[in-house]
């Protein structure tokens, strides 16, 4: 059983995958389709290495066109809370470790797949549902919030910021 998790991006963001999964499903198929039919055309399949290729070509274009898919039906599309004082998806964090106030981290809560889609975007991508960004949904500047990093070392930050991106 898979864990259904909502994706956050920016309107942009959700634009740029939505045409990547057009053209996949359209004429992203059809030059896969081209590639395996003129391999074939070659002959002997068992020694064909032009065909073994399109087939795994065609294999990662499926998994991608999957992997859209599943991202764009539980994607939240928006740009952030403005009037919110806590912090929330779309939201830009700054927060201190361990109290250090120069020991600073920024980064955006939202979906990493931004990163990838956005080149504007210089800052870190947090999804809510990781450990750091799990720990501070939902705060305010001041809080002092703990969470387990994936090495298993417990952390503290102190949300020392709250901006609401604007792309």
């Amino acid at each position: 059983m898979t864990d259904k998790q909502t994706v956050w991006m920016t309107q942009d963001a959700y634009d740029k995958l939505a045409t990547e999964l057009d053209y996949l499903k359209g004429d992203g198929r059809i030059a896969i389709a081209k590639k395996i039919g003129a391999a074939k055309a070659e002959g002997d399949l068992s020694e064909n290495g032009g065909y073994h290729a399109a087939r795994e070509e065609q294999g990662q274009m499926e998994l991608r066109i999957r992997q859209l898919e599943q991202m764009l039906r539980n994607v939240e599309v928006g740009t952030g809370d403005s009037a919110s004082d806590v912090v929330a998806a779309g939201s830009t964090v700054t927060v201190a470790y361990d109290g250090d106030p120069d020991d600073t981290d920024v980064f955006l809560l939202g979906s990493r797949e931004m990163m990838a889609v956005d080149a504007s975007l210089q800052t870190q991508v947090f999804s809510p549902q990781s450990p750091l960004g799990a720990a501070v949904v939902g705060h305010k500047v001041g809080d002092e919030v703990q969470y387990e990093a994936p090495n298993g070392k417990k952390l503290s930050v102190k949300i020392v910021k709250i901006e609401t991106l604007t792309v």
